[in-house]
C-alpha cells in the first residue's frame, strides 16, 4: 500500500479504494434498462444512485484541488432530486467518468498535506459537532459512497439479481 503524506487519511484511503472495487461490483450485471427502474415509482433508480456516487468523487477531487468537473453535475450536484422527466446518462457513461476521476482523486489523497486538509471548507449543514474543513468533507464523501452503495445493493435484490459480490479486482490500484 502506498503511504499518504497525511496520516489522517490512513483510514480514508483504504475505504476509498474499497469503494472503487464496490462500485464496479454493485453495478455488475445490471442492464441499462434495469438501471432505470424505480420501485413503486418511489425510489431513485440505479442510474441516479451511480451518478450521485460519481458526482461525489468529482466533488472530492475539486475540494482536493483537481481542476475537473463532473459533466453531469447539473443532474447530481448535492444529491439533486431525481427528475423523471430528464434523460439521465447511461451506466456506461457514468462508469467512463468514474474511471476518469477516481485515479486522480486517489493520487490527490496520497499527496494532500495536513495543512490542506485543515483548510476551512464551508459545508453549510449546520452540524455543531462537525468542523467544516476539507478533511471532514472528504469523510462525508466516504460516508455518502457507503450509503449509495448500500442503496444500489438493495436495488440489485429488488431487481431480482444476486447480492453484490466482494471480489477484488486485482489490477484496480485506486
Amino acid at each position: 500500500m502506498k503511504t499518504p503524506k497525511s496520516q489522517k487519511l490512513e483510514v480514508i484511503i483504504p475505504a476509498y479504494r474499497m469503494h472503487s472495487q464496490s462500485f464496479f461490483n454493485v453495478l455488475d450485471g445490471i442492464s441499462e434498462e434495469a438501471a432505470l427502474k424505480r420501485i413503486d415509482n418511489n425510489t431513485n433508480h440505479v442510474v441516479w444512485m451511480a451518478g450521485n456516487y460519481v458526482n461525489t468523487r468529482y466533488g472530492m477531487g475539486q475540494v482536493l484541488g483537481l481542476d475537473m468537473k463532473d459533466p453531469f453535475d447539473n443532474l447530481f450536484f448535492q444529491a439533486k432530486a431525481l427528475d423523471h422527466t430528464i434523460t439521465y446518462p447511461t451506466l456506461e457513461e457514468l462508469i467512463v467518468n468514474f474511471k476518469e476521476v477516481s485515479p486522480l482523486v486517489y493520487q490527490r489523497l496520497l499527496e494532500v498535506t495536513d495543512q490542506e486538509l485543515e483548510q476551512d471548507f464551508p459545508i453549510e449543514m449546520g452540524i455543531p459537532f462537525v468542523k467544516e474543513d476539507v478533511l471532514n468533507f472528504v469523510g462525508m464523501c466516504i460516508g455518502r459512497a457507503d450509503y449509495l452503495c448500500g442503496q444500489m445493493g438493495l436495488m440489485r435484490k429488488l431487481l431480482g439479481l444476486p447480492g453484490m459480490k466482494y471480489d477484488l479486482i486485482p489490477n484496480l490500484d485506486y
